[in-house]
């Protein structure tokens, strides 16, 4: 990578999902920034420590510009490797369309990756969880009305280890059930993206961290996106929804052996 060669180490921004904050990745984090590396966690609209109200995040645009402000704050001759978490990918896929010359890659840890969004049928079906095996599993917030789609969601207390944090441990997901918050889930759905070139996305190399036992974006769509839209590697970690808590040392060096071949190139 250009930055390596100018002697200096890979600039990571981690993303969150559904939910989460900056917060998700202290792990990461730590690791990372104890090996030398810069991290910079994001806080999307209305989630970690932003106090905005998630029912009133009503576009893809607004609930994703603290990430395109950050991208643009960045320096002309600086980039970063973007990490995307569950639906933080729909955010790195917009930051590569609009910021393609600040990005050496972009990786998507068990995420939702769609080239143009909710688009169709099938990228609803590749990439919105399906939690009815757990029964109700989301409490909804109906910000509009009763009888209009509801405008954010948190998946239920009783069910947040089950679904997400299943293999992780008890003290992480502890934390988290303080910290979760509901998600501007209208935003998130009307998430789309028309390409101007697409060849300016696809030449970011992109890699795909699969996690076999999640529970949220399944495993079989996390293949049919890969299928749809091959990355250039894809990377395999035995781990539920959340490998920032379950596998923090696996995934730590899946990042940096990203990075690594990266340089190499």
């Amino acid at each position: 990578m250009k930055a390596e060669i100018a002697g200096m180490q890979p600039h990571f921004v981690l993303i969150h999902g559904l939910s989460g904050g900056g917060w998700c990745w202290y792990k990461i984090r730590c690791l990372m920034e104890n090996s030398g590396y810069k991290v910079s966690c994001i806080d999307l609209k209305s989630a970690g420590i932003d106090q905005f109200d998630a029912d009133k995040v009503l576009s893809f645009e607004e609930y994703n510009r603290p990430l395109m402000d950050f991208m643009s704050a960045l320096p002309e001759n600086d980039q970063v490797i973007l990490v995307g978490h569950s639906a933080g990918g729909l955010s790195v896929t917009a930051a590569t369309q609009k910021f393609a010359k600040k990005i050496s890659l972009a990786v998507y840890v068990g995420a939702t990756m769609l080239q143009e969004g909710f688009m169709t049928p099938q990228d609803l079906k590749d990439g919105v969880p399906d939690l009815s095996d757990f029964g109700d599993a989301y409490d909804f917030v109906f910000g509009l009305g009763q009888d209009q789609p509801p405008t954010s969601a948190v998946v239920k207390k009783d069910l947040q280890r089950k679904i997400i944090y299943h293999m992780s441990p008890i003290e992480d997901s502890t934390l988290a059930a303080m910290l979760l918050r509901p998600a501007p889930i209208q935003a998130l759905m009307s998430a789309k993206f028309k390409e101007e070139d697409e060849n300016v996305t696809n030449n970011i190399p992109r890699i795909y961290i699969r996690t076999t036992d999640d529970r949220v974006i399944k495993p079989e769509q996390q293949d049919a996106m890969i299928k749809r839209w091959p990355p250039s590697e894809v990377y395999v970690l035995e781990s539920d929804h959340s490998p920032f808590f379950s596998t923090p040392f696996l995934l730590f060096g899946l990042l940096i052996k990203a990075a690594t071949s990266l340089a190499a190139v």
